[in-house]
């Protein structure tokens, strides 16, 4: 499918255009139309590719898709969304919704013991199209609900005002188009070693590189559904991956690490003998199968048979592997008679690569076998239904090749042995698969959160949680027989619904093990040990008993905390204890999906150093369409986000919070207004005695957002203890000497500068990041602010390498202030 439908809105008597189109072989000519799930009589609505309704009433609210099919099968849309509103109905009502950010920790408490205020947001909904708009098929940017009108106000905290902008009404604009990017790194799965240089596929279309160190960006083409991704190594020393990458519709960047399988060392072959070669004998394990080939089966691609010696490459990856989950190819699925794509459980797959020994040319075989042992498939009802598959590189699906039969015993010491047999003809194609299309499917929701409080407002948009299906061994749910498929879904607002095998017979036939990274950077799982905590997991009892819910330390806390695994026991609909989540039968996406917040869920957070962030102007970094244009907001361009930061190192017996206070320095409408605060606490250096050293962002020097005038930020740096100034990196201070105006430093509890327009790096104590992405720009900046270099990355602090300005700090005698609470209490003296 290259076309699928756009969700619409429409007011009662409009009309609406919905437009598919499918490419295949043959050309796709019949499609067919669903409102929702119901097909439309072509008669009525005499449709092709294309669906027009006239004169919209209520009840033809709802979803829409198309079917395209052929004698070669059939593939559906992805559904589209129609609103009816009635006449005079608003989509963007022009109250904001509640929306809450917390203030800091100087400010007074409400009466219920809240520091959250409650900004506002305009929701990014569709507003209705003119009666003109006849897009159509083309381009439509539509208009979206978002902030019309924002307000000035000032909460009293500790002695001074605190500025804070808040929505004061919303209507319909043009949507917001943010960038969708796709950022990571391509390694070995063995040795880590980068994939330097490596090409990268779109479909058939080669779109770049990778770099020296196996990084790689992609922009996801508008209308994508499934980002299928093909990277090849020119020097063919690893087997082309093929990989179906998650992204995140709302925009900004993912990242992916992504694996490369190696190839196993060519053997030779006498290809007028028949021979045979084993799949998955490594590691002292029984081979799953064998692939024979017999006498006079090598061809020339003009199909005239090979004569002489083969050097045949056959690589198995082998799911009883659990280290190979991440370097399999695709999302293991297939498209099934109605067009929808479904889910596969392997038992092994292999790529082939055939050469003539002289010239190193590619060759193809006539029929071969496909030879699997019955015996390693301990699912009973899988033998009926063990097919072979060949994976589409463009489409990223698996393609059926036929079905294995059982068949005799083999040579030798395997006599008494079934066998499932299979056969097939080895051309273009060059990636294969053992799988049974599996039905027994749920839904496992899952959340993220920033810190271990679970706030709903807290919860992370574009993080990756990646599920693996495991088959347990009977008895021993901690130590799984093999992995079946693996599903990547990025967290929205609701968080994500991650697809998983389930069984309603017995809970711990099928059980998955979950992980989250946001940024390359993995979150942390709840703790299953010493005892459950159901309030921390997420999940109410007795259902969370049923799910044998465990982190990966619950036997060996040397093991990390950064996944759980959970038996996939599908829910039972007579017991009410199983009907909130956090497993939804698979008919129930759309509830899995809309789930509350209070309803049963699984959760990860991210471990954070004590840190705050203030705006004056609000946004959430996870949500880029809650960005909003003002002379005050911290991040002045939606499309490219610069974070900076600067490194302090710290003298002293502790480990202190040190604040960054950004005001507007030299721009005209913004100088001595402030942009907004920054709290982070300094980390101890484990080499160096009573040091300690911190990160602190800071709001960059540059263009405002009407991109007609450079401020220099005027960034105060206060560590907030007895703290005095005892050293300014000289490069530094040099630089600020030569690019006037320069800031008064007459207080020597505090640093104070007019931030570089430049970005300086690590020899001035700078770090400074532009991406698509403000997470992951901070997440890098930080990296090599821990490190102290300017393109390494590191979470342990080195407090005396790349710093900017240094503090020396000692306890305070009792009864006496420190400069920073002086400054909180009583500003105007301090």
């Amino acid at each position: 499918m290259v076309l699928h439908p756009k969700a619409k809105v429409r007011v009662a008597g409009q009309e609406v255009t919905f437009c598919c189109k499918a490419s295949g072989t043959p050309v796709p000519k019949k499609y067919y139309w669903y409102h929702n799930g119901t097909l439309l009589e072509k008669k009525v609505h005499r449709y092709g590719s294309r669906l027009v309704l006239r004169g919209l009433a209520p009840e033809q609210a709802g979803t829409y898709h198309c079917k395209a099919s052929t004698e070669a099968g059939a593939i559906k849309s992805a559904p589209a969304q129609l609103t009816v509103l009635a006449q005079g109905q608003q989509s963007c009502k022009p109250e904001p919704e509640p929306s809450l950010v917390e203030l800091p920790s100087e400010c007074p408490q409400d009466a219920a013991g809240s520091r959250y205020y409650d900004v506002g947001r305009c929701p990014p909904a569709p507003c209705a199209g003119s009666p003109a708009d006849q897009s159509g098929c083309g381009a439509d940017a539509g208009r979206c609900c978002g902030v019309r009108r924002m307000e000035m106000r000032e909460i009293p905290c500790a002695g001074s005002l605190l500025p804070v902008k808040v929505v004061a009404e919303c209507g319909c604009g043009p949507c917001a188009q943010p960038r969708i990017l796709v950022q990571g790194r391509v390694t070995a799965a063995d040795t880590g070693e980068p994939l330097r240089f490596g090409q990268i596929f779109l479909g058939g279309r080669k779109v770049g590189f990778t770099g020296y160190k196996g990084s790689f960006t992609i922009e996801v083409p508008p209308d994508t559904q499934r980002l299928v991704v093909r990277f090849v190594d020119r020097q063919q020393r690893f087997v082309d991956a093929i990989k179906v990458l998650p992204f995140n519709r709302r925009g900004g960047a993912v990242y992916q690490e992504v694996k490369m399988l190696r190839k196993k060392e060519p053997v030779d072959l006498d290809s007028s003998r028949s021979n045979a070669i084993l799949l998955g004998e490594a590691s002292g394990r029984e081979p799953v199968g064998e692939l024979v080939l017999p006498a006079g089966a090598f061809l020339r691609p003009s199909g005239e048979v090979f004569r002489g010696t083969v050097k045949a490459s056959v690589t198995f990856l082998d799911p009883r592997d659990m280290a190979t989950a991440s370097a399999a190819s695709s999302d293991l699925s297939f498209t099934d008679t109605e067009g929808e794509i479904v889910p596969l459980r392997t038992y092994g797959m292999f790529a082939v690569d055939f050469r003539e020994g002289e010239t190193g040319a590619a060759l193809q075989t006539g029929p071969v076998e496909v030879r699997m042992d019955a015996g390693q498939v301990q699912m009973p009802e899988h033998l009926q239904k063990m097919k072979l598959w060949s994976l589409n590189p463009e489409t990223g699906l698996w393609e059926d090749e036929g079905f294995l039969r059982p068949a005799g015993g083999s040579r030798g010491k395997r006599e008494e042995r079934t066998f499932l047999v299979g056969n097939l003809e080895i051309r273009e194609r060059r990636l294969f698969n053992l799988d049974v299309p599996e039905d027994r499917r749920c839904f496992v929701k899952v959340r993220a959160y920033s810190n271990e409080k679970f706030n709903p407002y807290e919860q992370l948009e574009g993080v990756v949680i990646s599920l693996i299906n495991l088959e347990p061994q009977p008895g021993y749910p901690a130590n799984p027989r093999a992995w079946g498929r693996f599903d990547s879904v990025v967290t929205g607002p609701n968080g994500a619904c991650l697809p998983a095998f389930c069984d309603g017979q017995r809970p711990d036939a099928y059980s998955a093990y979950v992980t989250a990274t946001l940024g390359g950077e993995e979150l942390e799982a709840v703790a299953s040990s010493p005892k459950l905590n159901p309030n921390a997991i997420g999940v109410s009892q007795p259902y969370l008993g049923k799910l044998g819910y465990r982190r990966l330390d619950h036997d060996d806390p040397n093991l990390k905390k950064t996944a759980f695994q959970i038996n996939v026991a599908k829910p039972d609909p007579n017991n009410v204890d199983e009907t909130n989540g956090p497993i939804y039968p698979y008919r129930s996406l759309e509830e899995c999906e809309e789930a509350p917040v209070s309803a049963n869920h699984l959760r990860f957070y991210r471990v954070e150093v004590d840190k705050y962030e203030y705006n004056v102007v609000p946004f959430k970094e996870s949500d880029l369409t809650s960005w909003t244009g003002d002379y005050l907001s911290w991040w002045p361009n939606p499309q490219e986000f610069r974070a900076c930061f600067i490194k302090v190192q710290i003298e002293g017996p502790q480990e202190y919070m040190v604040r960054s206070r950004n005001v507007g320095g030299s721009h005209p409408r913004t100088r001595g207004q402030l942009y907004g605060l920054r709290d982070t606490r300094s980390v101890r250096d484990m080499l160096l005695e009573s040091t300690s050293g911190a990160c602190v962002e800071f709001k960059c020097s540059g263009m405002l957002f009407d991109q007609s005038l450079v401020d220099r930020t005027l960034v105060s740096i206060i560590p907030q203890g007895s703290c005095r100034r005892t050293a300014i990196n000289s490069l530094l201070r040099e630089y600020l000497n030569r690019h006037p105006p320069v800031a008064e430093n007459n207080h020597t509890a505090a640093f104070t500068m007019l931030a570089p327009v430049d970005p300086l790096g690590h020899n001035y104590g700078i770090y400074t990041v532009t991406d698509q992405n403000p997470r992951l720009a901070k997440e890098i900046a930080i990296g090599r602010c821990f490190d102290g270099t300017s393109d390494g990355f590191s979470r342990e602090m080195k407090a005396d390498t790349g710093t900017a300005v240094t503090f020396t700090c000692q306890e305070r005698p009792a009864g006496r202030e420190s400069f920073f609470q002086r400054l909180l209490t009583a500003p105007a003296e301090a």
